[in-house]
């Protein structure tokens, strides 16, 4: 008898499994007072949704942002740490910014998460900044993470950030993918992607036209992978800038692959200011389309746009590759390397690199100062590296 009890009660645990796991609970923002008619202001609801959910210990906790409804929301900061290993908020609707500038409490970051663990943010919604309002004054990032290891953010649309679409800060572990990011070409400083102070990120798949840099990678940052990004409108993919004020920054091991520059006002670029120090080292550009993109390459060590002083310390530059770089550019000057005299860029590589005029009369070339290294199978040629 206590056998057969036994067997009946094992059975009806296996097929119990809220018994053996806790089960995934969802915050729903409406069911915390969000309208979502896209004038109510929704920011109470969704504080109170992330601070329940924030605190769940049950399964995976999940934030619903439904479908169908616009939800208006103020600045305002999601904080963890959360007591779940996991969380998830899911961006069905749409979000907006205020389109008033007094009503914006903070003007340094519209949504902000920070300090969180293994966040998930998906949905195929839409986060709009309309930052036309704000690009001729001063703010800054739209969606800002801070300290968020192991986020993963994917299938969202971007839209009008009053600055920077993304930041990402002090992170590791990161996986963005699938995403697409709009600003007119003519809105200032609109980066798709900033990243600083952080490693192991990825960036695949997305699609970003911008007006300023489609990913910006700046100091701090290692081992960043960035591939199948269609850039354009937009700057291009920058290392920096570096070294601003005499600072001392880095960036290294950057592997930027499979991207296509349309349009774009740079293709693969690294900036660093006169006067820093610090280095740029083992970056890799490879397997890169240009259509139409002016300045297609550029290095530039001396960037010093408004001074007349030449400053002998630099950012050092050295072990960057370019590889299987091939389109059209815009300008005839297609590969500028404008390195410092005093320091210079070292062992810089182009191998397969075939970059053409948009006209077909036009020929291009390229420009080179105390850059050092080789080239292999390369147009325009660059007679400061040897072959």
């Amino acid at each position: 008898m206590i056998g057969i009890v036994f067997t009946i009660f094992l059975i009806f645990l296996i097929a119990s499994p809220s018994l053996c796991a806790g089960e995934d609970k969802t915050f729903n923002v409406v069911a915390y007072g969000a309208v979502g008619d896209g004038k109510t202001e929704d920011t109470k609801a969704f504080v109170k949704a992330w601070e329940d959910m924030c605190n769940a210990t049950e399964g995976i906790p999940h934030m619903s942002i439904p479908k169908g409804k616009i939800f208006l929301l103020q600045p305002v900061q999601f904080s963890g740490p959360c007591k779940s290993n996991k969380v998830l908020v899911e961006v069905g609707g749409i979000i907006v910014a205020p389109t008033n500038i007094q009503a914006w409490s903070n003007k340094e970051k519209w949504i902000s998460f920070a300090n969180i663990s293994s966040l998930t943010i998906n949905g195929g919604g839409q986060i709009d900044g309309q930052g036309s309002v704000w690009w001729n004054a001063c703010t800054d990032k739209a969606l800002h993470f801070y300290n968020c290891n192991g986020l993963q953010l994917s299938t969202l649309r971007h839209l009008n950030s009053p600055l920077n679409h993304i930041s990402i800060t002090d992170s590791k572990g990161v996986y963005i993918s699938d995403l697409h990011i709009y600003a007119p070409d003519e809105s200032p400083n609109t980066d798709g992607i900033h990243i600083v102070r952080s490693s192991n990120v990825q960036v695949l798949n997305t699609v970003m036209e911008t007006g300023d840099d489609c990913i910006a990678i700046n100091n701090g940052s290692s081992y960043i992978n960035i591939s199948g990004i269609a850039c354009g409108p937009g700057h291009g993919i920058s290392i920096g800038s570096l070294g601003k004020d005499g600072a001392y920054n880095t960036v290294e091991e950057v592997n930027v692959s499979n991207c296509t520059f349309t349009g774009t006002q740079n293709g693969a670029r690294i900036k660093t200011w006169q006067g820093g120090s610090g280095y740029a080292r083992k970056i890799t550009f490879e397997r890169i389309r240009l259509i139409n993109s002016q300045n297609p390459i550029i290095i530039d060590q001396n960037y010093s746009p408004n001074s007349l002083n030449v400053v002998q310390s630099a950012v050092k530059v050295s072990d960057v590759t370019f590889r299987d770089v091939r389109g059209t550019s815009a300008d005839e000057l297609a590969i500028d390397l404008v390195c410092s005299d005093s320091i210079g860029c070292t062992n810089i590589v182009f191998d397969q690199i075939d970059i053409r005029s948009t006209i077909p009369e036009k020929q291009t070339y390229s420009r080179c100062n105390n850059a050092h290294g080789t080239t292999k199978s390369t147009n325009p040629i660059v007679p400061c590296l040897s072959q």
